[in-house]
């Protein structure tokens, strides 16, 4: 019998959707909560593990009879990629799987700070009716300028969302993409404090590594317009949370829409709680109901190909 164990602590209906996926002779089981101790005691006897959000540390990289461990998603900074080779665990995810998930979620957040929609919701639920309150604040995406950082999967999918509001859309990232892609997303690469100077929306989608980490900080922040906004939707890690309560709190930007945090799920002393102009949401980015069945049948077919000793999808292997 393989086992495959769910890391994220999942109920016993989700568990019931994934048993039919399951190829035969396999078994699935979860993490009781995730607390290191369950952690270890989910991964005793399995071959296998899928992580969403919850880190796979070296202690547990070394659980003997682990062969695999899959990324539900794509970003994998949660995984001791190191630790792991070490030990011979091969590490995969679903590299563009979430793309249009997470560039739709980016859009949906510079539109809700961009029109104040929570704020207006928020009043109305308390019984007030704010539109002249929110109105100084109230800003259009058509025709400004976009500033993404990040031109991946996930940036390209956002380019090609805004191209219906004609905005100026600027990029960065390690390498300039070809000269024919940049024309069919109209995009137009810019250094990165080049980038922040110019735009009126500055979004983060791209990987958290050691050149992206705590990237948008106080000076990067101060370089930035303060009628503009940030919509982060990339990782915590990348940006300094105190830096941007603190820019928002002296009014240096207009507001911020936060879906990914250093810490999560978020602790109540986070700085950016009880701040008005900020929207903030669960890590949702790469949730998608509707794309439940093709990335898990794409794990599935990944772990089975280690299994039985075939390479996985290609794009998919990060060790």
């Amino acid at each position: 019998m393989t086992r495959l164990v769910m890391l994220d602590p999942a109920t016993p209906e989700r568990l019931e959707r994934i048993k039919p996926f399951l190829p035969e002779g396999w078994e699935i089981g979860t993490a009781a909560s995730r607390a290191p101790a369950d952690q270890l005691a989910a991964l005793d006897g399995a071959s296998f593990a899928i992580t969403g959000d919850v880190p796979v540390t070296a202690e547990m990289m070394a659980v003997p009879g682990l062969r695999g461990v899959h990324k539900w998603g794509v970003g994998y900074d949660n995984i001791d990629c190191e630790a792991a080779r070490a030990h011979g665990v091969r590490v995969l995810r679903t590299t563009g799987s979430n793309a249009v998930a997470v560039a739709e979620t980016t859009l949906g957040l510079i539109l809700a700070v961009n029109r104040n929609i929570v704020r207006g919701h928020v009043g109305i639920q308390a019984g007030k009716w704010r539109k002249s309150e929110l109105s100084p604040t109230s800003m259009t995406l058509s025709d400004k300028t976009v500033g993404i950082i990040g031109m991946g999967y996930i940036g390209k999918a956002l380019a090609r969302l805004l191209r219906g509001f004609g905005c100026t859309i600027l990029y960065t990232k390690r390498s300039p993409l070809p000269a024919g892609d940049e024309a069919e997303l109209g995009v137009r690469y810019a250094e990165l404090d080049a980038l922040l100077q110019n735009a009126d929306v500055v979004t983060l989608n791209c990987e958290l590594n050691d050149s992206t980490r705590g990237m948008i900080d106080a000076r990067a922040l101060a370089l930035m317009k303060p009628d503009a906004i940030l919509v982060n939707a990339a990782r915590g890690g990348v940006m300094v949370e105190a830096d941007l309560a603190a820019a928002l709190r002296a009014g240096k930007l207009r507001g911020a829409g936060v879906d990914v945090f250093a810490t999560e799920p978020i602790e109540e002393g986070n700085p950016l709680f009880g701040l008005e102009h900020v929207v903030l949401t669960p890590h949702v980015g790469a949730i998608s109901a509707d794309s439940f069945v093709s990335s898990l049948t794409r794990m599935i077919a990944n772990l089975q190909a280690v299994a039985e000793g075939r390479e996985p999808k290609q794009i998919d292997i990060v060790v």
